[in-house]
């Protein structure tokens, strides 16, 4: 089974074709101010390529979570206000997805202009766990293409979604990979098959329920799993300490012990900082200090005091196992990045990556949003995964819809 490129789609030709693109423009914002465009710069290439290769490109995309009718703050307006700074081209916003304004404006398009509709979720039907209603709004949104219209698909993050503008456009129309979810796949078999070793998995966020089957999927593919972030605060109960007002997912404590005992049956190391910072309260300008992480109880703050970051011991310790890979996945940050004082273990975390050998992949948003917080170029790491949840699943080992629709 193989899938179809947008190289290929291009040498086929395009110009004076409609084609229908699926793009991550899911990007966090202030207001109406995007706050990381990364997400809009990762997209663009794609859009460009087809858009000098004369295509009317009708580009589909969400933000947020709209509950399938129009609001206001999650309108693309902000993100496209973005694009159309960045783009060598013209860009163009409907008001609705499929409607008057929609269907008008992609009438009136050139070759090389780019259309940009409105949110997919502001329709209920992109959504629906109905396939006939999914379907409907597929058909209207394959309609806007015309005669001789292809799909191509560069959201890798809405590939793990069965939704209508990703998975049910692509079984009407002539399916592509975009360059964006072709690296993805790329990357990501790099870190399941054939992975170079040592192979290390550094694992942050902050609940360990979110990254268990993750967990799972990687004992005994993994060499080294450092863990950090409010989930080690379970790992730590789980081999018997206490952790005070730290993040705490009790329940999850026996999935864990489960876990080290199978890590060492399989080969894989589990690494469980030996130091973390304690604040008095979750606050940017907290009283804080570093306690040993089997005395977490015994700092200044007794058992009100909470865990939010790793400490300097162990961040040194981590960027040493990082170092001396040869392949390096990191999803999820170390501590609460935002707060400068809680901030030194993923930036020591990033460090690291920047200065190891190793073939370094940042997966999930929040990492990816940490780095370019705490100054580091995208440039400066082997890939930025603009999926956090298609690259988790994938490495669960699950189907990914939107992918598997793509294959022939």
């Amino acid at each position: 089974m193989t899938s179809h490129t947008l190289n290929e789609l291009i040498a086929e030709g395009v110009r004076g074709r409609y084609i229908l693109v699926r793009s991550d423009l899911n990007v966090p914002l202030d207001g109406s101010t995007v706050t990381d465009d990364g997400r809009i710069k990762a997209s663009l290439p794609v859009i460009e390529k087809l858009s000098d290769a004369g295509a009317r490109v009708l580009v589909t995309a969400h933000l947020g979570r709209p509950k399938g009718a129009p609001e206001a703050k999650y309108s693309l307006k902000p993100a496209v206000a973005r694009l159309a700074e960045l783009a060598p081209f013209k860009v163009q916003l409907a008001e609705d997805t499929v409607g008057e304004s929609a269907k008008e404006l992609a009438g009136s398009l050139g070759d090389g202009d780019v259309l940009v509709l409105e949110n997919v979720r502001f329709d209920a039907r992109e959504t629906s766990k109905d396939d006939a209603e999914r379907g409907a709004f597929a058909d209207e949104l394959v309609a806007l293409t015309g005669d001789n219209g292809a799909f191509v698909d560069d959201a890798f993050g809405a590939v793990h979604r069965k939704h209508a503008s990703v998975y049910d456009v692509a079984t009407r129309l002539p399916s592509y990979q975009g360059d964006l979810v072709h690296t993805e796949v790329e990357v990501l078999r790099k870190l399941t098959t054939d992975t170079q070793r040592p192979y290390v998995v550094v694992l942050g966020g902050s609940k360990v329920s979110d990254k268990l089957a993750v967990i799972d999927n990687l004992l005994g593919k993994a060499d080294t799993i450092l863990v950090g972030g409010g989930m080690l605060f379970t790992f730590l109960a789980a081999v018997g300490h206490k952790v005070a007002g730290s993040l705490l997912e009790a329940d999850q404590i026996p999935v864990v012990q489960d876990y080290l005992k199978r890590a060492s049956d399989a080969g894989t190391a589990f690494v469980i900082p030996t130091d973390v910072v304690v604040a008095s309260r979750f606050a940017a300008d907290a009283e804080h200090e570093v306690v040993a992480a089997d005395a977490i109880e015994d700092s200044s703050f007794g058992a009100s005091g909470i865990g939010l970051d790793i400490g300097p011991v162990s961040a040194a310790a981590f960027a040493e196992q990082i170092k001396a890979a040869k392949t390096v996945f990191w999803n999820g940050p170390m501590g609460v990045f935002e707060f400068e004082a809680f901030s030194g273990g993923t930036r020591a975390i990033a460090q690291a990556l920047t200065e190891t050998q190793a073939f370094t992949v940042v997966g999930g948003g929040d990492s990816a949003a940490a780095v370019r917080t705490l100054g580091f170029e995208d440039s400066q790491f082997g890939h930025i995964s603009t999926g956090g949840g298609a690259s988790l699943e994938y490495l669960e080992g699950k189907d990914l819809p939107g992918l598997s629709v793509l294959d022939r």
